[in-house]
């Protein structure tokens, strides 16, 4: 009798467990295993990216070693050589931007060199598409089951990411985009489609480079010793201003390195690349509200707090 009663009970069991295995009526199945998050995967190969990251650079981009790279400032700071982000005057020279495109780009430059400031999501307070969106100086990366969730440290802004999801058939777009993820190994690669263009100061750099809706922004994270992005780190050095100063020589934790293909065939001539690189950051985080300035010092009347021409009551 207790034979047989075991014996029902594994049956039960087996049962369970297969029906559990398999997905239940009207739902769409998992991932391919080639798409889907494995247990040996998760237990051997996936990096922790959670924490605080910190990169501390303005801009933000570091240009490739070599290939098709971001638009850099042509005003540079006379006692480094660097990037000067009291002037922001992109080139527009450069071979990726589409002519349009260029000419977005030259007239903003020249708004800066009149010593005027021009109206951006950051300044402005609205919300910062992909890829501007890294401007933040620091992030917080939670990595829950299903999704990963980007805090940025100014004006309260929040990315959510996907895993192991497709994008819908029809994206309907948004301030950020559509944004799945999937891990490759010791990479976490993030794949954005439909970021809002409909919006006012619609532009990917601080040098207000412009984008269509065929915007697509690949990201590829890794966590890295320091000999690894020591060739990333020389040409930052190079081209941004550090507020804080050098990277700290002593850093001895892993570097995050993300590194960007932006395709956009309605902004620019060719597929661009650039890199990031983050330290980990153990200390408070702080938080940094956006204002916005009531005394219109851009100039714009799109930068303008809005006002009433008769009072309300």
């Amino acid at each position: 009798m207790n034979v047989q009663r075991n014996f029902l009970l594994w049956v039960a069991l087996l049962a369970t467990l297969a029906a559990a295995a398999g997905p239940a009526a009207g739902q769409q199945a998992p991932p391919a295993p080639s798409q889907a998050l494995t247990v040996k995967q998760s237990a051997e190969s996936i990096p922790d990216f959670s924490g605080i990251w910190r990169h501390g650079s303005l801009p933000w981009f570091v240009p490739p070693a070599s290939g098709p790279g971001p638009v850099t400032n042509r005003s540079r700071r006379q006692d480094s050589g660097v990037s000067d982000y009291g002037q922001l005057v992109g080139d527009y020279t450069n071979p990726i931007l589409q002519p349009w495109a260029a000419e977005v780009v030259k007239k903003k430059g020249e708004v800066s060199l009149a010593g005027l400031d021009y109206p951006n999501p950051a300044n402005q307070c609205w919300p910062e598409p992909v890829p501007f969106l890294f401007k933040h100086m620091a992030m917080q990366m939670l990595l829950l089951p299903d999704e990963i969730v980007m805090l940025f440290s100014e004006d309260h802004e929040v990315r959510r990411v996907r895993m192991n999801q497709p994008h819908p058939a029809q994206v309907t777009p948004s301030w950020h985009g559509d944004a799945v993820g999937r891990h490759e190994g010791d990479r976490l690669i993030i794949d954005t489609v439909g970021i809002k263009t409909d919006r006012p100061f619609a532009m990917i750099d601080l040098f207000g480079t412009p984008y269509t809706e065929k915007l697509h922004v690949v990201e590829r994270y890794r966590l890295l010793d320091r000999e690894a992005v020591k060739g990333d780190l020389e040409r930052g050095a190079k081209e941004n201003w550090r507020p804080a100063g050098p990277v700290n020589p002593n850093y001895a934790d892993k570097y995050l390195q993300v590194h960007f293909t932006i395709v956009d065939e309605g902004a620019f001539t060719t597929p661009w690349t650039a890199t990031m690189v983050y330290l980990r950051d153990r200390l408070e985080w702080p938080e940094v509200a956006c204002a916005e300035n009531t005394f219109g010092f851009h100039h714009s009347k799109d930068a303008d707090v809005p006002r009433a021409d008769t009072p309300d009551f």
